[in-house]
């Protein structure tokens, strides 16, 4: 096996800040908030981004970089089929279920050169929760993206991983007021409020070439970018019904295999089309072509909490957005963008939204959600709080 020279002990000595970040979505699957935020920290930062299997998808293996962040694979409890799935609720078929993952994810986490217990750990996937509370390190962190206990088919014993780990970190960040609410941190810790952002300048640049599968769609576009899996399939259906003369374009990836063909709601309609995951430098000249952008997202307890991300690359590419009203980053985006509180509205407010023209308005809003800026804050509280904690 060859790893890259910088690896191993030569690498401790160049970086006197080492993360191992446990995450829930892969590096390549879905761009997300990890991936924006860590590849902006400063260069004297070793990353490791330990990632989930999934089935269906590419993995990593023998650690790939991305930027200055190593990525590695490796299988943990959340990867067992569901069918076997239950024997995980006994601990002791769940401590050796979970031994051949932690056997790999130590034996990288040494070749690679964070091994020393001067680390820092950072968690947003809390299947590792338990793990990553033993781990010996300096400073540890928890990333509350979203409320990872109210997702379909999680465990009943996860609620213990998640509360073993918030029972040992040192600093949180939180996307909302209302997830911190929610979860059970010691008093003293310091807990940041630190949403999601946007790289303006690569959703805000005209980009002047059409995506050739565009090209054949008559009538305006309504569109939606991001996870397939939180949309309101219902209200999907009723737009596109409602308006029959309107294309209605849906990119993006989905965690449930099969997931469009099991959408006979909505894949037998003429003005109903999915393009599946677009790439990342690809997807601001799709956004772009969008006459009215679409957040039609399920309110429920789990996106209750949540920050889409998605508001604020709709709004940098200055095109009208119209959202159902989910979560308070919505509410807090009503100057600049038109919000439904109920499916019928939603259908009924398109011809109005469609003809917002306030496309200054959304790109002055979308600035003041830079990702460099939530990086660099994310990088000093985590720097400050290593700092406190000299040994």
């Amino acid at each position: 096996m060859n790893l890259p020279s910088d690896s191993g002990a030569s690498r401790s000595q160049l970086s006197p800040f080492r993360l191992v970040w446990f995450s829930e979505i892969q590096w390549d699957f879905l761009s997300t908030r990890k991936q924006r935020l860590l590849a902006r920290f400063p260069e004297n930062w070793s990353i490791l981004f330990i990632e989930p299997f999934a089935l269906g998808r590419s993995h990593h293996w023998i650690p790939v970089k991305r930027g200055r962040v190593w990525v590695v694979s490796v299988p943990f409890l959340k990867s067992v089929p569901f069918r076997i799935g239950r024997l995980l609720d006994f601990p002791l078929l769940r401590r050796l279920f979970s031994l051949p993952g932690i056997v790999l994810m130590l034996f990288w986490v040494t070749m690679l050169g964070f091994g020393s217990s001067n680390r820092i750990i950072g968690l947003s996937n809390v299947y590792w929760g338990r793990v990553a509370a033993l781990l010996p390190c300096r400073l540890r962190f928890y990333d509350a993206n979203d409320d990872h206990l109210a997702f379909p088919g999680s465990p009943p014993w996860l609620k213990a991983s998640l509360d073993r780990y918030l029972a040992r970190v040192h600093l949180m960040f939180s996307v909302s007021p209302e997830l911190t609410r929610r979860l059970k941190v010691p008093s003293a810790v310091r807990t940041v409020e630190l949403g999601n952002g946007v790289e303006f300048s690569h959703f805000a640049t005209p980009r002047s070439q059409k995506p050739a599968a565009l090209a054949g769609l008559k009538g305006k576009i309504l569109g939606y970018a991001g996870a397939m899996d939180w949309l309101d399939i219902p209200l999907i259906a009723a737009t596109a019904r409602a308006w029959p003369e309107y294309q209605i374009v849906l990119l993006g990836p989905a965690y449930e295999r099969e997931w469009w063909n099991k959408q006979e709601a909505i894949n037998v309609l003429p003005n109903v089309h999915y393009f599946g995951k677009i790439d990342y430098a690809e997807l601001p000249a799709w956004v772009q072509r969008f006459d009215l952008a679409l957040m039609p997202l399920l309110a429920n307890w789990l996106k209750g909490v949540s920050h889409p991300n998605k508001l604020y690359e709709y709004t940098a590419a200055g095109v009208p957005v119209l959202s159902m009203n989910y979560c308070s980053a919505v509410e807090r985006a009503r100057e600049v963008v038109h919000i439904a509180t109920s499916q019928e509205e939603f259908v009924r407010m398109v011809p109005e939204a469609l003809a917002d023209r306030r496309v200054e308005g959304r790109q002055a809003f979308a600035r003041q959600h830079s990702w460099d800026v939530l990086a660099a804050t994310m990088e000093q509280e985590l720097r400050n709080a290593y700092q406190e904690r000299r040994p």
